[in-house]
């Protein structure tokens, strides 16, 4: 069974760890058109886009709520109420993507100035969060397909359209960054404009493939109320609120690292960056895993087998141990080849090896706790793993980080032992958290109280009872 679990766990997680290589391609496409505009593009396009990022991670986060619904329900023998979970998606996509959208639009400026940004900068940051904020509806659409497409083990939509992104944004970035056809050069807004515009042609075409593909078939897509329903809307923001706040725990730890690294030079500030690339290209594969490792869980809760559940989500982590392992081997043993393909400047590459040191260890635990919060989701245990995620991070890892990186002298290196320790930490409470739940519910399960496609629910007082999978279920 567990050469089984593998197998499954292989043919849906490898697509969505290519999606999810090909999605950070993105940025660095965006990073080679800006960089031969000069160094004010260039630094307009990189603060931008690392503002852009908490809005996007949130829209993820709430997004994540989509997969776990579709696979329980599956898992269940519902699939035609598939169809009721993905329309309530799109509303929620609807609403919050404008929102966000509206907030960028108008808040850009606000932003810039409180971040103390250099006036040569700021008018191109505002700029390109300004026009970028016009994709935010579509970004939504997307995120609720892929949602959907991952629920039904359907991983490859998810692939194709990432990398139409790709092949898209190349042409239409240089188009509208540096002009031609009667277009004039527009800079960083036109970086912005035109990832927008990808995010609207590849929506929409994931919808028309939705809505036309035969793998989406009797999900009941046109069934019921069409319209936005309160009360699963309400259901849905109460699961996938705590999981956005996970997200952007995380990403605003690693924005908070940067800010504190500044403080240390530019080659501190550079080593951090390059560093960080680096082990943001190779978190992208556990982070694929972790939306199959969603998957199968979930569809294993669905259909009241709590030791496949358990499986799944031993097998997800093993394969992300297995996975970041690797990358932790090869930073540790050519640190140097690494940096010399970002840098010649002597002083970033001694202080970049440094980093590359500190980041190939917590390969390990940050590719655990993204599998075991994966398995999680797939058991809509989101209000803990939420809880979790703060305390590790900025109850641990911030504050060591800044206590090493100031009062103890060690700068950059101190705040990574901080980002490390938060890792460490949140992988370690994430697996005992997985393995708990699992546990109580294999104890029900055992005394015969668990029904097919039951799920075990803890009330105030501890106790457990049943419920159906249900997108309207919004405790953990």
């Amino acid at each position: 069974m567990i050469k089984a679990e593998i197998r499954a766990m292989l043919r849906l997680g490898l697509p969505l760890v290519a999606a999810q290589l090909l999605l950070f391609g993105t940025n660095v496409v965006d990073t080679l058109l800006a960089g031969h505009l000069g160094p004010v593009v260039l630094g307009a396009v990189a603060i931008g886009s690392s503002v852009w990022i908490l809005p996007l991670m949130a829209t993820q986060g709430m997004m994540f709520v989509v997969s776990p619904s579709v696979a329980q329900l599956v898992g269940a023998g519902q699939r035609r109420a598939v169809g009721a979970v993905f329309r309530q998606a799109l509303w929620l996509a609807v609403f919050l993507c404008c929102g966000l959208g509206v907030m960028l639009r108008v808040g850009a400026a606000l932003m810039v100035r409180a971040l103390a940004v250099e006036a040569d900068l700021a008018e191109g940051v505002v700029a390109f969060l300004q026009a970028i904020a016009w994709g935010m509806p579509a970004l939504g659409f997307f995120m609720a397909c892929r949602g959907l497409s991952e629920g039904l083990s359907l991983t490859r939509p998810t692939l194709w359209f990432g990398a139409s992104q790709l092949v898209l944004l190349a042409p239409l970035g240089y188009l509208l960054m540096y002009g031609g056809f009667g277009i004039p050069a527009m800079g960083a807004a036109g970086c912005g404009l035109a990832t927008a515009l990808v995010y609207w042609i590849v929506g929409l075409a994931f919808l028309a493939y939705v809505a036309g593909h035969k793998g989406y078939r009797g999900i009941g897509f046109l069934q019921g109320r069409l319209g936005p329903d309160r009360k699963q809307l309400m259901g849905m923001m109460r699961l996938g609120v705590p999981m956005a706040s996970s997200v952007v725990f995380e990403c605003a730890l690693f924005s908070g690292a940067a800010f504190a690294i500044g403080h240390f030079g530019a080659a501190a500030v550079a080593a951090h960056q390059v560093a960080l690339n680096v082990a943001g290209f190779t978190f992208m594969v556990p982070l694929g895993l972790a939306g199959a490792v969603t998957v199968r869980v979930g569809t294993a809760i669905g259909r009241g087998d709590t030791a496949g559940a358990r499986r799944a989500g031993l097998v997800g982590i093993g394969f992300s141990l297995v996975a970041q392992g690797i990358s932790a081997v090869v930073m540790l043993s050519i640190p140097w080849s690494i940096a010399g393909l970002y840098s010649t400047d002597p002083d970033v590459l001694i202080a970049t090896v440094a980093l590359l040191g500190l980041a190939g260890l917590f390969q390990l635990s940050d590719g655990v706790q993204v599998a075991a919060n994966g398995a999680l989701r797939g058991m809509k245990d989101t209000r803990w793993p939420m809880v979790i995620t703060l305390l590790a991070y900025w109850g641990v890892g911030f504050p060591i980080g800044l206590g090493l990186a100031f009062e103890a002298g060690l700068a950059a290196w101190g705040m990574w032992i901080g980002l490390l320790s938060g890792l460490s930490v949140a992988a370690v409470l994430l697996t005992w958290r997985f393995l708990r739940r699992i546990g109580e519910m294999q104890g029900i399960e055992a005394a015969g109280l668990l029904d097919q496609g039951a799920l075990p629910v803890e009330t105030k007082n501890s106790r457990l009872h049943l419920l159906r999978p249900s997108i309207l279920d919004p405790r953990p």
